[in-house]
């Protein structure tokens, strides 16, 4: 057995298994102990992950990190960068928990805990994580077929995992020369010449869209559309190569009605930007030749037989170049905006704030900034170019299919077959967003129609019981209490993305996580960017209770990572139990216990369990005017925070400093026994918090435990053409 981390679930066992065995002393379980002491794992980066630097337009660092082997790709923050950069494997988890604390002077136990533990499981580190019960479950499920057609239906999308050996070896043996400055310069005379030709075609009038004859004609028209939106993705791909960089897959799908082939370039994400901006472009620019060529053929020779299929194709690939380069849409265009603005999630930011941000912003009369006036308008114009491509859509088919489609019906039983059959493949999207939007609407009725049984049933409240019985800060509640507090309980869904309590605003409930997970992130106080997650919280996990103590306001922003449901305790509710002093007499101190940890800056970040836990494995400490709280030269064991009152730090017999609330001394010991460097002695009366080494072992020990790992927030980025 290593020292790996495994899934909480296991290591629940192990430790149970630990404890119960603790008294034999045998040999055996003492190593197997020694092994399975999560403060001990040193994660160690696999050899070759790689990490490349990139900047914002602001000036803000951003980094990306590859796992060249899964083609995963994290983008990550400076604060997560230097978390990364401490895993070396030289330090154990508690020894960065520290080194973190002592650069950011904020104590991380759960975010570390998490972070260490997604990047074993997405192979990041170089003991890798298997999920062996996963792979069984999903090999001897019968339904594993049946779910793969049913995906296949829903998505009417193939596949292809491994394309790079066949686009190396096409640019091995010819195709690198497609990329070179020469040919670029030379096929810009036939994509000019392309544009004024079709200009010239169209003025002339010989050539026309409609048509009822199922020639085959059609089928050649199809055949040399489908050839170039092919050469469009092997340009995105050859780019790929040509950097040194790897093709994730392949394959084809229906976008908007339209049949496409799509690249998946994500590992294009650790190339530079005008690099991106290339391979983004390279797709239509050779569709755009294709086009060009057709469009001189045409012109050249109209009499010919295909020169208005030729016509016509024209029509089409230029179609297709416009709104590959309309920078609203996710396509190539986005891309090479995005990269040329230096903002990785301008479409996906912008979408969340009109979701869910804005009307926030009218109702609290939010001051705008410049960047929250950009959002909006990217967003709405996102939104209206998205209306556009189906209208513009549906017009382009019915103008270049509609006789065609007539053509069919009137020919029979066996061509209505094939044109209804034609129809449903090309209207899937269409299909599935109207069965979406059906679904959406019975979640909202659904929504509300628990909201209204939960009124009702004694059953929710016994499972909203159940889940606050079960927070630290609430086990010493009597039965009774419990069962009116959950009495109280409202039940809450959010959408993903959606904000469930907002950084700043004044504590006015407390929320229990019943379904789903929701991201805790700190955001910019002028800008409202996040500037990085937190915590991940699951079902069972709570927040917000410890600032309704104070009505403080909130410290962090709390969205949903995905469709998530919530138990709500309002601040009226919660008051009358901490005012009922005698059904429940330990409650309100251990709140104010938790609530004057949470105030300093060490501990400001830490989840209530946390502090539950920090009150239960460390102590408050009154000390006196004159009393040495520590002394240059003993071997230390614990960690010191100023709550109150003042310290000085005497090295030598000479005052170096002075510390007054939350300045921490003695965050070495929690590592080692070594001596310490200085004596610290009360200036006056004085409140401390004192932390062993033991109780900071559980601390981190509880983290892993608790942790939350769930997909739903992974910073994976999937980047298709």
């Amino acid at each position: 057995m290593s020292t790996a981390l495994a899934r909480p679930g296991l290591w629940g066992l192990v430790e149970r298994r630990l404890a119960s065995e603790a008294s034999d002393g045998t040999e055996l379980w003492a190593g197997v102990r020694a092994r399975a002491d999560r403060t001990a794992y040193r994660p160690r980066l696999a050899p070759d992950t790689e990490i490349r630097r990139f900047e914002r337009r602001s000036g803000e660092p951003y980094y990306m990190m590859a796992n060249p082997r899964d083609l995963i790709h994290y983008r990550l923050e400076q604060g997560d960068y230097e978390l990364v950069r401490l895993m070396d494997g030289t330090r154990a988890v508690k020894e960065i928990v520290v080194e973190r604390f002592a650069s950011a002077g904020e104590l991380e136990l759960a975010g570390v805990a998490d972070f260490v533990t997604q990047l074993r499981a997405e192979g990041f580190l170089d003991d890798r994580y298997e999920d062996v019960e996963g792979l069984v479950r999903r090999a001897l499920d019968p339904r594993a077929g049946r779910r793969r057609a049913r995906e296949f239906v829903r998505s009417l999308t193939l596949r292809w995992d491994n394309p790079e050996p066949v686009v190396r070896w096409l640019y091995d043996h010819g195709l690198r020369w497609a990329l070179t400055a020469p040919f670029v310069l030379l096929t810009l005379g036939l994509v000019g010449a392309g544009v004024a030709a079709f200009v010239a075609n169209v003025r002339s009038r010989l050539f026309g869209l409609t048509g009822d004859s199922i020639a085959i004609g059609f089928f050649v028209l199809l055949a040399i559309q489908y050839f170039m939106v092919f050469v469009h993705e092997l340009g995105h791909a050859l780019v790929l190569v040509k950097n040194g960089r790897r093709i994730k897959g392949a394959g084809f799908r229906i976008y908007f009605g339209c049949p496409a082939f799509f690249v998946d370039s994500s590992d294009g994400l650790m190339m530079e930007p005008r690099q991106r901006i290339l391979q983004a472009f390279a797709g239509p620019y050779a569709q755009s030749l294709g086009a060009g060529l057709a469009s001189v053929l045409a012109w050249a020779f109209p009499n010919w037989a295909i020169s208005e299929t030729l016509y016509r194709y024209t029509v089409l690939a230029y179609f297709n170049v416009f709104l590959n380069l309309i920078p609203l849409l996710e396509l190539d265009g986005y891309w090479m905006l995005s990269d040329w603005l230096r903002t990785p999630d301008l479409r996906p930011r912008s979408l969340q704030f009109l979701r869910h941000d804005l009307l926030h912003k009218l109702r609290a009369r939010e001051r705008w900034s410049r960047q929250d006036v950009g959002l909006l308008l990217y967003g709405v114009l996102g939104v209206a170019a998205s209306g556009f491509l189906l209208v513009s859509g549906y017009l382009f088919w019915k103008v270049l299919f509609g006789g065609l489609i007539s053509a069919l019906w009137r020919g029979g039983v066996y061509t209505q077959a094939l044109l209804v059959v034609l129809g449903l493949f090309l209207l899937n999207p269409v299909v599935r967003a109207g069965i979406d939007a059906l679904r959406s609407l019975g979640r909202a009725l659904r929504r509300r129609w628990r909201a209204l049984r939960f009124r009702l049933e004694r059953r929710w409240r016994v499972e909203a019981a159940e889940l606050i019985d079960a927070l630290p800060l609430f086990e010493d509640l009597p039965e009774d209490v419990l069962s009116e507090l959950a009495g109280r309980v409202r039940l809450r869904s959010f959408r993903r993305g959606q904000v469930v309590v907002r950084q700043g605003e004044r504590a006015d409930a407390f929320y229990v996580v019943r379904r789903g997970t929701v991201r805790v992130v700190e955001e910019d106080p002028d800008t409202g960017q996040e500037v990085r997650t937190l915590r991940t919280l699951g079902r069972g996990a709570a927040f917000g209770e410890v600032g309704l103590v104070e009505a403080a306001r909130r410290t962090a922003t709390v969205r949903a990572a995905e469709d998530t449901e919530v138990f709500q305790v309002d601040k009226g509710a919660f008051d009358e139990l901490l005012a009922d002093a005698v059904r429940a007499p330990r409650f309100a101190p251990t709140l104010q216990a938790a609530a004057e940890l949470r105030r300093l800056p060490p501990f400001g970040h830490l989840e209530p369990h946390e502090l539950a836990h920090l009150l239960e494995h460390g102590e408050w400490v009154n000390v006196g005017p004159g009393t040495e709280v520590v002394r240059q030269g003993e071997v230390g064991d614990a960690f010191y925070v100023v709550a109150s009152g003042q310290v000085e730090v005497v090295e030598d017999g000479r005052a170096v400093r002075t510390l007054g609330p939350g300045g921490h001394f003695g965050e070495l010991a929690l590592l080692l026994d070594v001596p310490r460097t200085a004596t610290v002695r009360a200036i006056t009366p004085g409140r401390l918090f004192r932390l062993s080494r033991e109780g900071f072992d559980r601390l981190v020990r509880e983290s892993f435990r608790r942790g939350t790992l769930n997909p739903a927030v992974s910073l994976d980025r999937v980047w298709e053409h």
